[in-house]
């Protein structure tokens, strides 16, 4: 490289330099620009709650026994929650499904197994209360009365969140324009909005072992009495006033 043209090649490079410079700030202005939140937005959140009657029962039916040998044990149990199955077949209304089943060894003062404890559930669900509470009367002699649950079904909670949906944005939208008034603006504009839902577990009810009962109760229906749970839509978003 000759010195006229070295000299050429660092003056391009001097005049180039405050060019970049002078662009650096400019692009971190507009980058700052780009992630600062406009004026006027507020953020919300509104929700609508009520108490649906739970209506559905689950009643856990169980049956214990003990053996010698596994086996034994395991054959004893398929065979009275097969009977307690084949009660439940043509009541209207109640279905039945096998449980929870166990098996496990107890040991003696030595540590050595002496024998083997087992058990075997069936749980009865159904939408008539009355039905399945005669129904689990009816078996006590074959199997006990663990507990009761109550839930509620998707469709009653499905038809519960619908009604509460239009009471919570009417909520949000109230909210938002209360706000916008007291803040000096006109009027607002949504810019985002999220809709959620969600309901209370339903609570276990410990109920009476068949083993406290006397003979002529173990007939007998069984009291049992539903809740209820609270379904919630939530509302939340955010709105541009203007």
């Amino acid at each position: 490289m000759t010195r006229k043209t070295a000299l050429a090649f660092a003056l391009a490079i001097a005049s180039a330099a405050p060019l970049a410079l002078a662009l650096v700030p400019a692009t971190a202005q507009a980058q700052s620009a780009a992630q600062a939140q406009p004026a006027g937005v507020l953020s919300l959140n509104a929700q609508a709650s009520t108490e649906v009657p739970q209506d559905v029962v689950h009643i856990t039916l169980f049956y214990e026994q003990e053996a010698k040998d596994p086996s034994t044990l395991t054959t004893s149990l398929n065979q009275r929650a097969d009977a307690a199955l084949q009660k439940t077949k043509g009541v209207a209304g109640v279905t039945a499904r096998t449980g929870a089943f166990s098996i496990g060894p107890s040991t003696d003062r030595d540590g050595r197994i002496s024998a083997w404890r087992g058990r075997t559930e069936v749980v009865l669900e159904s939408h008539d209360f009355a039905a399945a509470s005669k129904l689990a009367g009816q078996m006590g002699s074959v199997m006990q009365v663990s507990d009761v649950q109550f839930s509620l079904s998707p469709e009653a909670q499905r038809a519960a969140e619908q009604k509460l949906t239009g009471q919570a944005i009417a909520s949000f939208r109230q909210q938002a324009g209360a706000a916008a008034e007291a803040f000096g603006y006109s009027g607002f504009s949504i810019r985002e909005v999220n809709l959620g839902h969600n309901g209370i577990s339903p609570r276990p009810m410990m109920m009476m072992s068949a083993r406290m009962m006397s003979d002529s109760a173990k007939s007998a229906p069984v009291p049992i009495e539903g809740g209820t749970t609270t379904v919630t839509v939530n509302v939340s978003g955010s709105v541009q006033m203007k």
